[in-house]
């Protein structure tokens, strides 16, 4: 039954995904193209929507494809299974967490989990850039330039980066978004 799936499917996620919403993009991909709910270029869409809408990425996600699969039930239970080991995991580090931290084991563990999530987070962001730029999905993929996606690239990052080396502060993250929805409709048309 799909509701037991989304479920389980978006609790495993949460259970084992560290560094939050971006540290689950791998993940929650894999799971949706192998449960056959998602392709990629949807994926890539409800990435974009969930980072532009308010609220954790990783729940907006989750409530997305929960939603697309079954509705407003699916919504909710793929949410709740996202949310329910972080949850859980979050009171029981809250009563122990000062005494936990103490011991070097712990500091070790949590510190190696670091260049993981990292690593993690820039081999999905190199996919994302494959893929939406040269429309390269795996190692098959035929070459497909779209120079609409790199001029919105382009100018996102010369704005972001210029604006932080001339005024030492970063450039407002919404106004970027509104930029590139901007472009898009400019470029794609509504």
């Amino acid at each position: 039954m799909i509701y037991i799936q989304l479920f389980l499917t978006f609790l495993k996620i949460g259970a084992v995904s560290f560094g939050g919403g971006y540290g689950m993009i791998s993940l929650m991909r894999e799971e949706c193209l192998a449960a056959g709910w998602l392709t990629d270029d949807e994926i890539l869409n409800f990435i974009a929507v969930s980072e532009s809408t308010p609220g954790p990425f990783a729940v907006n996600m989750a409530t997305f494809v929960g939603s697309s699969q079954a509705g407003i039930l699916g919504a909710l239970l793929a949410t709740l299974g996202i949310v329910l080991p972080s949850f859980v995991i979050i009171l029981l580090i809250a009563a122990v967490l000062k005494r936990l931290l103490k011991y070097k084991g712990v500091q070790a563990v949590l510190g190696s989990v670091r260049p993981a999530i990292v690593g993690m987070i820039l081999a999905t962001a190199v996919v994302m850039f494959l893929s939406i730029l040269f429309g390269i999905e795996n190692v098959n993929s035929a070459f497909a330039f779209d120079w609409r996606s790199l001029v919105i690239f382009l100018v996102v990052a010369v704005i972001g980066v210029g604006f932080s080396v001339w005024k030492k502060k970063t450039f407002s993250p919404i106004l970027l978004i509104i930029l590139s929805g901007a472009m898009g409709v400019l470029f794609w048309g509504v």
